[in-house]
């Protein structure tokens, strides 16, 4: 396994789907895209789950607070179609990555083996990464719990 990606690190490039917000049913975007503004990638294990509804809602409650200060990613596993279902269904502002490939998830290192109930699987760790406008990782935030993630990040922000 690689080392985990902390603040200062050059942030891992990426190229995927984005659903939603200005960018509507989908179009391809990449992190060059947004070079020399500060980006947010927000991980969260699946579209309309209790933990992750918790945490999108509580983005879109607060989203006034956010707009403009940074462009926000949510990203999971989940496909378009989902994602579009869960945006939809919760009115969310912001757009969401699909890393069906699972490849966003690797190269940030949240693609991890997770535990319930004694069973072991894999799944996205519920962690957020803030690029600075330089293209380095400005801050990390990892196993975030979904009622704390707004906090977290204004003071990341």
């Amino acid at each position: 396994m690689s080392k985990e990606l902390t603040a200062g690190d050059k942030a891992p490039a990426f190229s995927a789907m984005a659903v939603g917000g200005k960018f509507g049913d989908g179009a391809q975007v990449s992190l060059a895209d947004f070079a020399g503004q500060t980006v947010v990638l927000y991980f969260y294990p699946k579209d309309d789950t209790p933990g992750c509804t918790t945490q999108a809602c509580a983005l879109r409650d607060a989203w006034a607070e956010f707009d403009g200060k940074a462009v926000i990613f949510g990203v999971s596993p989940d496909s378009a179609k989902k994602h579009a279902k869960f945006i939809a269904k919760h009115s969310l502002p912001f757009p969401l990555l699909v890393d069906e490939e699972k490849k966003i998830v690797g190269d940030y290192g949240v693609w991890v083996q997770k535990s319930m109930y004694g069973m072991k699987y894999m799944g996205t760790e519920r962690s957020t990464f803030v690029i600075g406008s330089d293209g380095n990782l400005k801050a990390v935030l990892r196993k975030v719990k979904p009622a704390e993630h707004v906090a977290l990040l204004k003071a990341a922000l």
